[in-house]
C-alpha cells in the first residue's frame, strides 16, 4: 500500500503512529548503544563553550577537548565522592532504622486491631501477600531500570570517548546534517541545530543551578529541625527533583519514613513535609519557570507522559533523558510544516484559553474610568 498526499487522513495518521511504535521499539532494543551516546551528546554540548574557548587561545582541538573533559571529570568525581560519603554514613545506620520501622509497624497494627478488629495474623497475611506481589513486580522493574555493573563500566568508558569524538568531529557532523536535507531546507536545518544546542546547554546549566539551590535549601531546612542525615536527604531530594512531579514525592516519603525512626518528636514529620513541599512549591513556581522551564517550552502533561514512557523504554536513564528529548523533538516539529500540530501539542502555548468569569469581571473593573463629579 502506497501512502500519498491523497490518501485518507486516518491512513496517514495510522502510518505516523506505526512509525512512532517502531521508533520506540528500536530505542528499547538498542538502549545499550543509544543511552551512552545520548549522555555523551548532552555532555558534549555542555563542554562545547569551554573547549571552543580554550581552542581560541591557540591550543589544538584535541588538547582543548582533553582539558575540558578533565575539568568535567574532576567536577563529576567530586560530586560522586560527596554522595558516596553521605550514602556510606546512612548505610551504617540501616539496621537501627529497620528496627525502629518495625516498632512503628507494630504500633500501627495495634491501632488497626483496636479500631477495625482485624487480627494480627490477618494483617500479616495481607502484608506478606503485598510483599510477594511487590517482589515479583519490582524485581523485573529494578533489573530493567538500574544499570548492572558491566553496563555501568561500559558507560564510564564510552562516555568520555563518545564525548571527545563528538566534539572533535562536530564540523563533520554539521556538514552531514546539511548534506542530508535539500539545499532549500538549509535555513530550517540551521535553526534546528542552533536552537537544539542552545536549549540543551541552557537546560543543563539551569538544571544544575536549580539542583544546587534546592539542595542547599532542603539541607538547611532539615538541619534547622535537627533531622539526621539532613544533607543527604537535601541532596537526594534535589537529584530526584529532576523527575517531574514524581521525584519530590518519593524523596519526601523516604525522608518522612527515616525521620520516624530517628526522631523522638512526632511533629518533626509534619515540619519535614512542610519544609520540603514549601521549597518544592517555590521551586515549581519561581525557580523552574525562570531558570529551566523557559528553555524547554513543553507542557506539564507531555513532561509527565514523556517521563513515564522514557522510564518504560530505557529505565532510570530514560527518566532523565526524556525531558530534553521531548524539547528537542518539539524544536524539530516546529520547523517541519507537516509536524507543526505535534509541536503545538508538545508546547505550553495556552494563549487561546478562555479566561474565567471572575478574572474577566476583575479586568473590566480595572478598565472602567472613574466618574468625575
Amino acid at each position: 500500500m502506497t501512502i500519498s498526499n491523497n490518501s485518507p487522513y486516518y491512513v496517514k495518521l495510522g502510518f505516523k503512529f506505526l512509525v512512532i511504535f517502531f521508533i520506540c521499539y528500536f530505542i528499547h532494543i538498542s538502549q545499550g548503544i543509544l543511552i551512552p551516546f545520548a549522555f555523551a551528546i548532552l555532555l558534549a554540548v555542555l563542554l562545547l563553550p569551554i573547549a571552543a574557548f580554550i581552542e581560541s587561545k591557540g591550543f589544538s582541538r584535541s588538547l582543548s577537548i582533553g582539558i575540558a573533559l578533565i575539568i568535567a571529570l574532576v567536577v563529576i568525581s567530586s560530586i560522586i565522592y560527596f554522595l558516596s560519603s553521605q550514602i556510606a554514613k546512612f548505610v551504617d545506620d540501616i539496621p537501627s532504622i529497620k528496627k525502629h520501622l518495625e516498632d512503628h509497624l507494630i504500633s500501627v497494627q495495634n491501632w488497626i486491631n483496636a479500631t477495625f478488629h482485624i487480627s494480627f495474623s490477618e494483617q500479616n497475611i495481607y502484608l506478606n501477600n503485598a510483599a510477594e506481589k511487590l517482589k515479583d513486580s519490582g524485581t523485573g522493574y529494578i533489573s530493567s531500570t538500574f544499570f548492572s555493573i558491566t553496563e555501568t563500566l561500559m558507560l564510564l568508558i564510552l562516555l568520555p570517548i563518545y564525548t571527545f569524538l563528538i566534539l572533535y568531529y562536530r564540523d563533520l557532523v554539521r556538514r552531514f546534517f546539511y548534506g542530508v536535507f535539500p539545499p532549500h531546507q538549509g535555513e530550517k536545518v540551521s535553526n534546528v541545530i542552533r536552537e537544539t544546542k542552545t536549549m540543551i546547554h541552557n537546560y543543563i546549566v539551569g538544571l544544575m543551578i536549580e539542583m544546587a539551590v534546592v539542595a542547599v535549601c532542603n539541607s538547611f531546612g532539615l538541619m534547622m529541625l535537627g533531622i539526621k542525615y539532613a544533607m543527604f536527604f537535601g541532596v537526594m531530594a534535589a537529584v530526584l527533583n529532576i523527575i517531574p512531579y514524581i521525584g519530590m514525592f518519593t524523596a519526601t516519603l523516604f525522608t518522612v519514613l527515616v525521620t520516624l525512626t530517628t526522631s523522638s518528636n512526632t511533629s518533626d514529620v509534619i515540619w519535614v513535609i512542610v519544609i520540603m513541599y514549601g521549597i518544592h512549591i517555590i521551586d515549581v513556581n519561581v525557580l523552574m519557570p525562570k531558570i529551566v522551564a523557559s528553555k524547554l517550552r513543553i507542557n506539564a502533561l507531555m513532561s509527565i507522559l514523556g517521563v513515564i514512557i522514557g522510564g518504560a523504554l530505557t529505565g532510570l536513564s530514560g527518566l532523565f533523558l526524556s525531558v530534553p528529548a521531548i524539547a528537542m523533538l518539539k524544536i524539530i516539529c516546529d520547523q517541519v510544516d507537516d509536524l507543526k500540530p505535534w509541536g503545538l501539542l508538545l508546547g505550553d502555548d495556552i494563549s487561546g484559553m478562555k479566561k474565567g468569569r471572575l478574572l474577566r469581571h476583575l479586568k473590566n473593573l480595572k478598565l472602567r474610568k472613574p466618574i468625575v463629579k
